[in-house]
C-alpha cells in the first residue's frame, strides 16, 4: 500500500495532538491498554474527558505543561493506505523541531482554532511548510463545536487564509471544518455540518495523490553501500545499494558515475523480493552495472542526459538548530548531502527571514530557530538539484565536527558551477 507522511502544524493550543489522538482512536489504531493509560492519566489530572493529546505528548514536560515540545511520530494504516504522522510543536522556540518533523512530510495539516482565526503562528508554519516543499496543505478549522458549527465562522477563516496563501507559491489548499475533541469530520462525516460537502479528513488523506512531489524525470541514485558478499556462491557479485532519489532506473539504461564521469549501463536491479524491471523514488534497491567501474559510498549514479549540477558554491535557505552558537561567515562545518560528506565554510549570510512578516531582512548571522539565506563553499563538488525540483538532492545538513551534532538544515536554491 502507498505510504503517506503528514505533519500537524499550527499555533499553540489549536488541537494538533488532540486531532492525532482522535484520528488514531476513531481509526481503531490504538490498543486497549493505551486507552486505559490515558484514561487514568486524564482522571488523575481532574479532566472531565479522556485527553487524547496524551497519545502523542509523551515527554513529562509536555504532559505537565500541556504543550508539545518534541516531534512525536505515530504510524497507522487503513485498508487503503499506510500513514506516518509527525506531531510538531507550535511554540516559536521549537521552530527547529517543527522543521524536522515537516521536512519529510507529503502533506501539512494546519490546525486553526475557529475562535482565534488565522494567527501569526498559523501563517509562520504554513510558510515554513511551503518553504520545505510541501505542496499539499489541509487547513483543519478546529473547535467548530464551540461556535455551534457556524458556517460563517468557518468561511471567515477560509477566506482569510486564502488571501495569505497567495504568497505561498504553488500549493494546493483544502479546508475542513472539524472538532478534534468530538471527532466531527475527522474519520466520519459530521451531521453538524450539513453545509459542508467535502470529505472528512481521513477520507481526504486516503485519496490524496502526492506523486507530484516526486521528480520522475531526472534519475538520481546516491550510493549508500557497496555489496560484495565474498561467499563461494556469490564471489563475483558486486552491487550498489541505496534509495532512488529521483527519476526511473531500468536494466539497460546508460548511467553516469559521479564524480568520475565514467559511463556504463545497468545490468540488473535487485530487491529483497527479487529483481525488478524499474526502480523509482523512494524504493531501496541494489543496482548492478555491466562494467567493473570504481563506485563507492557517496558517489552518485545519474542520467547521462539530465545530469545534476556540480557545484562547490551553494546558496541555500538554512534553518539554524544549535543552542551553542550562531552561524556566521567564516564558520566551518561538515556537510552531508545525500550519502556524500564533505566540509564547508560559510561565505556569507545574505539575509534572515523575519518569520513574523515573512520578509527577508539584512543579517550577519543566524541564531537558534532562525532561517536565513546563506552561501557556502564546499571542499568537494556536490551533485545537486534545486530543492524545488528534488527534496532529496536539494537538501543537506550541517554538522559541528567537534560535537558531531547536527546544527543546521539547508534547502538549496542556487549554486555556481564547480570552480578551482
Amino acid at each position: 500500500m502507498e505510504l503517506l507522511r503528514f505533519a500537524t502544524v499550527g499555533s499553540v493550543d489549536d488541537g494538533k495532538s488532540t486531532l492525532i489522538g482522535r484520528l488514531l482512536y476513531d481509526a481503531k489504531s490504538i490498543f486497549e491498554d493505551q486507552w486505559d493509560a490515558i484514561e487514568r492519566t486524564s482522571q488523575n489530572r481532574g479532566e472531565e474527558y479522556v485527553n487524547l493529546a496524551l497519545l502523542t505528548d509523551g515527554l513529562r514536560a509536555e504532559r505537565e505543561q500541556g504543550i508539545t515540545i518534541d516531534v512525536a511520530y505515530r504510524y497507522f494504516a487503513t485498508p487503503k493506505r499506510k500513514f506516518i504522522i509527525a506531531d510538531t510543536p507550535g511554540h516559536v522556540q521549537y521552530t527547529r523541531n517543527m522543521v524536522t518533523g515537516a521536512s519529510t512530510a507529503d502533506v501539512a495539516l494546519i490546525l486553526i482554532d475557529v475562535r482565534q482565526g488565522v494567527v501569526e503562528q498559523s501563517r509562520r508554519h504554513a510558510f515554513i511548510s511551503s518553504l520545505l516543499g510541501i505542496r499539499h496543505l489541509v487547513v483543519c478549522v478546529n473547535k467548530m463545536d464551540l461556535v455551534d458549527f457556524d458556517r460563517a465562522a468557518f468561511e471567515a477563516v477560509r477566506d482569510d487564509f486564502l488571501q495569505f496563501a497567495k504568497r505561498l507559491g504553488e500549493v494546493e489548499v483544502t479546508f475542513i471544518p472539524i472538532s478534534a475533541l468530538n471527532g466531527d469530520n475527522v474519520v466520519d462525516r459530521s451531521e453538524s455540518t450539513p453545509w459542508f460537502d467535502g470529505a472528512p479528513l481521513l477520507e481526504h488523506l486516503e485519496g490524496l495523490d502526492v506523486t507530484d512531489a516526486e521528480d520522475f524525470d531526472h534519475p538520481r541514485f546516491p550510493v549508500q553501500y557497496v555489496i560484495r558478499p565474498m561467499s563461494n556462491e556469490h564471489h563475483d557479485y558486486r552491487g550498489y545499494a541505496g534509495a532512488v532519489a529521483g527519476g526511473a532506473f531500468r536494466p539497460g539504461d546508460e548511467v553516469m558515475v559521479l564524480p568520475s564521469g565514467r559511463r556504463t549501463h545497468i545490468e540488473a536491479i535487485d530487491t529483497f523480493e527479487g529483481s525488478v524491471a524499474v526502480a523509482v523514488p523512494p524504493m531501496s534497491v541494489t543496482i548492478r552495472l555491466t562494467d567493473d567501474v570504481d563506485v563507492s559510498r557517496g558517489n552518485m549514479l545519474a542520467s547521462v542526459h539530465h545530469p545534476p549540477k556540480a557545484a562547490r558554491s551553494v546558496e541555500a535557505w538554512v534553518c539554524w538548530m544549535s543552542e551553542r552558537g550562531r552561524l556566521t561567515p567564516g564558520a566551518r562545518y561538515a556537510i552531508k548531502h545525500t550519502t556524500h560528506s564533505a566540509r564547508a565554510v560559510v561565505q556569507s549570510v545574505e539575509g534572515r527571514l523575519d518569520i513574523n512578516t515573512l520578509t527577508e531582512e539584512p543579517g550577519d548571522g543566524l541564531s537558534l530557530n532562525e532561517i536565513g539565506r546563506v552561501w557556502l563553499k564546499t571542499t568537494e563538488p556536490l551533485f545537486l538539484d534545486w530543492y524545488s525540483q528534488n527534496r532529496r538532492t536539494g537538501s543537506f545538513i550541517l554538522i559541528d565536527e567537534v560535537t558531531n551534532n547536527t546544527v543546521g538544515a539547508g534547502m538549496i536554491v542556487g549554486a555556481t558551477e564547480e570552480d578551482d
